[in-house]
């Protein structure tokens, strides 16, 4: 047994090997990431919730975008859809248009004689006040040499249509005059265009030209017809050339045509209920101010635009429909964003309150480890101070033993300079071993000498703080000076009085003199006693500094130099206070 404890105590004991249970290596990397995670935390406390926030605000606005992103993709479906419709439903006008106009021309080929009641005829059974809607009517304008124009004039005005011309006059050298000779139905809008020569106007000639090149139905450009007088209303025509079968060289014989004004045309292709909340526009050619057509709709719509080519009678137009662009957000896109700063604004909070507790919590060991530095710093001083409490406590007994010549002289002298050595530790006491007032130590040693009103004891002196050993010994030193002053001195006789005052000689340094008076009867006695000994030797030593006791006439005068400290020195105790 002596040996294992030897071996033990030695630290040569060779047992088996024990091995701890230390963690694994997933728990060591996640605790090493929550020591991580705490320490951003704690050095950034305001950069890390921020940087949090503005992460889930990017991704919500990023969210918001791509469903804004949706839905705008989806708006341009619906409009594409819906002009696609559009489109589709004037190009059905037209080719029902340019279908009534073939077969015009085809019927018109094999008759020789075209008279206005057969033209008249023909349009009625076309039934176009229910299949044609947006169309002026049908009309029929034979293909003359400049030449043949008074004969035709004078061939109108037989047959009954009065006050027949061509308008504009035919200049010479023109090879072809197109004069518009029936237009059905025979309202006075349209008698207004009777005569007039299409082929003299650069759009229509161009449309005709085109028709008799591709023997197709042709819509002109834009154009203002003849029969809206001072109205510059848009509108258009589709020609379809008729051709003389009886001649073999395929002579033109003139065209049928239907004008249109563009605006009733559109109105006519597209019904649109009166809430409609997007805009329509027509364009001969491509979309451009200048090459509207026709408009409808809600004309304010701007915003979203899709442009759809539409081939019209062997032109090519575009529709142009406009949506109002809303530019709030969706109901989707908004609830997103709301919940998205919801959510953002609740880990803001959350890892702000984590970062405060994480704070709190290194506050707090900080405190802990401050509160075990400082109490084994006070359990350091405090034995320090005992142990020289004791030593001087045995070095009083020692020295009063050796003066004392009896029993009851011994327990006298160590009850008094214990209890003064008491009243300075009260003082330290109270003030948690940091620095001392001067004065006060002062009044302590003196309290039992204020309570005789026939002693007359003055105290002066600027406020001054003392070190803790300083105190101690200081105080030790104005006990026996008051010891001293109640034997022989000032405090043994009526009359007496003892003035202590002080003065700073340098900034870290104070002179004390304690001054007696009024000793007359005791002037014989200049012997110094034990108290007067234990200031010259063990308060100047603890001190640092000599001490200057001298006798006069008027009584005893004792100076000291006491160190000065500021509580600067003790800012130890001052962090623990706070």
């Amino acid at each position: 047994m002596s040996s294992v404890i030897g071996s033990l105590a030695n630290g040569n004991f060779a047992g088996p090997d024990v091995t701890l249970n230390e963690p694994p290596e997933r728990e060591r990397k996640a605790l090493a990431r929550q020591r991580e995670v705490r320490r951003w935390l704690v050095e950034y406390p305001r950069a890390i919730p921020l940087t949090i926030f503005a992460l889930i605000a990017c991704i919500t606005a990023l969210s918001v975008y791509a469903i804004e992103s949706g839905e705008r993709e989806r708006r341009v479906a619906r409009l594409g859809e819906e002009a696609q419709t559009i489109a589709s439903a004037i190009e059905r006008r037209g080719d029902a248009a340019s279908a009534y106009l073939q077969a015009g021309a085809a019927l018109f080929v094999i008759r020789d004689d075209l008279s206005r009641e057969a033209f008249a005829g023909f349009v009625d059974s076309l039934r176009l006040e229910s299949d044609y809607f947006g169309a002026e009517g049908i009309g029929w304008a034979r293909a003359l040499a400049p030449a043949d124009a008074p004969a035709f004039k004078q061939e109108m005005i037989a047959a009954g249509t009065t006050r027949f011309s061509i308008t504009p006059e035919p200049p010479a050298g023109d090879a072809r005059i197109v004069p518009v000779t029936f237009l059905h139905p025979a309202t006075e809008r349209n008698r207004r265009a009777l005569g007039y020569d299409m082929y003299s106007e650069p759009v229509r000639r161009a449309a005709m030209d085109e028709a008799e090149r591709s023997v197709r139905p042709t819509a002109s450009g834009r154009i203002v017809l003849v029969q809206e007088g001072r109205s510059k209303a848009p509108g258009f025509l589709i020609y379809m050339p008729v051709y003389d079968s009886t001649n073999p060289g395929r002579s033109l014989r003139g065209f049928i045509y239907s004008p249109f004004n563009a605006a009733d045309f559109l109105g006519s292709a597209v019904k649109l209920a009166p809430d409609y909340p997007h805009r329509i526009r027509l364009h001969d050619g491509r979309p451009a101010p200048e090459n509207v057509l026709a408009e409808t709709g809600n004309a304010e719509a701007a915003g979203l635009t899709l442009v759809q080519p539409v081939n019209f009678a062997n032109r090519p137009m575009f529709l142009e429909i406009a949506a109002i662009t809303d530019d709030s957000l969706s109901r989707l896109g908004m609830l997103t964003l709301i919940f998205g700063l919801l959510v953002a604004s609740l880990l803001l909070v959350v890892v702000r309150l984590l970062t405060r507790q994480v704070m709190e919590d290194q506050a707090a060991l900080a405190w802990l480890e401050e509160q075990d530095s400082i109490r084994d710093s006070l359990t350091r001083e405090l034995n320090h101070r005992v142990k020289n409490a004791l030593a001087n406590i045995l070095s009083i007994i020692a020295l009063t033993r050796r003066r004392a010549t009896s029993l009851d002289q011994f327990a006298d002298g160590l009850d008094g300079r214990v209890r003064a050595m008491s009243a300075t530790h009260d003082l330290l006491t109270r003030s948690e071993w940091g620095t001392t007032s001067l004065h006060d130590v002062v009044e302590a040693e003196l309290a039992l000498y204020f309570a005789d009103d026939a002693r007359n004891i003055e105290i002066t002196g600027p406020p001054v703080q003392l070190a803790p050993g300083d105190a101690l010994s200081f105080g030790m030193a104005v006990h026996e000076l008051a010891t001293n002053a109640a034997r022989h001195g000032a405090f043994s006789t009526a009359g007496g009085a003892v003035s202590v005052s002080w003065e700073l000689v340098k900034s870290d340094l104070a002179r004390v003199v304690w001054q007696e008076s009024g000793n007359a009867g005791n002037r014989s006695v200049r012997s110094q006693g034990f108290g007067l000994q234990l200031i010259e030797r063990i308060v100047a030593h603890e001190l640092g500094q000599p001490v200057d006791i001298a006798f006069s006439e008027e009584g005893l005068r004792c100076v000291l130099l006491v160190p000065v400290r500021t509580p600067s020195d003790f800012a130890l105790r001052a962090r623990y206070r706070a």
